[in-house]
């Protein structure tokens, strides 16, 4: 099971780790694992990338384990463009989710 843990600061996410493999399926072919990833990491690569905002991120591939730390200080358009990141990220795992509870935990503190 995928554990994911987001830390919201009001409106705002802050933090997220998604921890473990779904299990779903097989090593390679697991779909649940591979569609919960593409969610996360272009999310990630969103932020870095399109938003320009330089948030921590830690990854070990083989434990299935990404955590992203943002920033405290971003200008507004940043925290615009991350909140919009951030929260479509949020609308497809929990969508992703609710097709696949056994094999997803989601948390929102």
């Amino acid at each position: 099971m995928t554990k994911i843990t987001i830390d919201k600061q009001g409106d705002h996410i802050t933090h997220f780790v998604c921890d473990g493999h779904t299990n779903y399926g097989v090593s390679g072919e697991d779909i649940v694992c591979s569609a919960l990833s593409s969610i996360v990491q272009t999310a990630v690569l969103g932020v870095l990338l399109v938003a320009g905002v330089n948030g921590k991120l830690k990854r070990n591939e083989d434990k299935g384990y990404l955590e992203f730390d943002l920033p405290k200080e971003m200008s507004d358009e940043q925290r615009h463009d991350v909140d919009v990141i951030l929260n479509t990220m949020l609308c497809g795992i929990s969508d992703l989710r609710e097709g696949f509870s056994d094999f997803i935990e989601l948390e929102v503190k």
